[in-house]
């Protein structure tokens, strides 16, 4: 079994017999049909994941590794805002008419900002920290900047990540304010997992721990059914992860540097209703 769906079997089971229900309460978001969408949840959900030892996928159905890379890279190296630079539709329905998801992600990771070094951005900022003074504990980005909430189209979920240098080992803590277990958990927890391999490389150091923190874990009342199915499907293997060992530059990686091998999976989950 993949470590990957032990954790998640073991989060979505304390969510559906230990957490509480919205329902009733006044939320935002909505189902297709007009009606509110209540979820069972959990508060201060904390994962902890050891890429030294394995690839956190999900084994019990596939995550869509290709295009959740697209996306870290869309976010992380274009520092991009605009759905047209990304090759999935999944943000279409945030974007304006031009595609534009506003002053959200990717637009924050590429403001420049003056320090004493220089101008940098946020990502550049890492970089040169865990090159300069990879020790230092204050090797961090946020996403959620509230001069600038008013100008995004959706919050930011994954909000800031924080790197730490453990002897050779990089590793990070990614906060998350709220999320959707059952459509997104294992599709961030891949996406940042490549994200670190890719900087601890790029910076000298093995790719250590990646902890989850998750703020609103919850599942919506919708996928309950779903998630009951899903976790007492049999697992798989964790998968071996591969990445281009040439690459010394963070901005010189593409989706075909990374791959899976032998990522077997259950069947897919189709048609999963999502709420906006």
């Amino acid at each position: 079994m993949s470590y990957a769906d032990q954790v998640f079997i073991n989060m979505c089971s304390d969510i559906l017999e230990n957490g509480v229900s919205t329902e009733g309460e006044k939320v935002r978001p909505k189902w297709e049909d007009g009606t509110y969408a209540y979820t069972i949840k959990k508060f201060g959900v904390v994962n902890r994941y050891d890429l030294s030892r394995e690839f956190p996928a999900l084994t019990l159905r596939k995550t869509a590794f290709k295009s959740a890379v697209d996306e870290i890279l869309w976010i992380w190296q274009k520092k991009s805002n605009n759905v047209h630079e990304l090759n999935s539709h999944i943000w279409d329905s945030w974007a304006d008419e031009n595609g534009s998801i506003g002053k959200a992600y990717g637009y924050q990771l590429g403001v420049k900002h003056q320090y004493k070094e220089g101008e940098m951005d946020q990502v550049d900022r890492v970089l040169f920290d865990l090159k300069n003074n990879p020790y230092s504990r204050r090797i961090m980005t946020n996403l959620y900047v509230h001069q600038d909430l008013h100008e995004m189209n959706l919050y930011p979920c994954a909000y800031s990540m924080t790197f730490n240098v453990t002897g050779n080992k990089l590793n990070a803590v990614l906060n998350q304010r709220s999320q959707d277990i059952l459509t997104a958990n294992n599709w961030n927890v891949v996406q940042y997992a490549v994200l670190l391999h890719m900087i601890a490389q790029v910076s000298g150091f093995e790719a250590g721990e990646l902890v989850h923190v998750i703020a609103d874990a919850h599942i919506y009342d919708k996928h309950i059914p779903l998630v009951r199915e899903l976790i007492c499907r049999e697992p798989f293997p964790a998968p071996v992860f591969h990445i281009n060992k040439d690459i010394r530059n963070f901005y010189d990686f593409t989706v075909e540097d990374v791959s899976l091998e032998n990522y077997m999976t259950g069947p897919q989950i189709k048609n999963i209703p999502v709420a906006v």
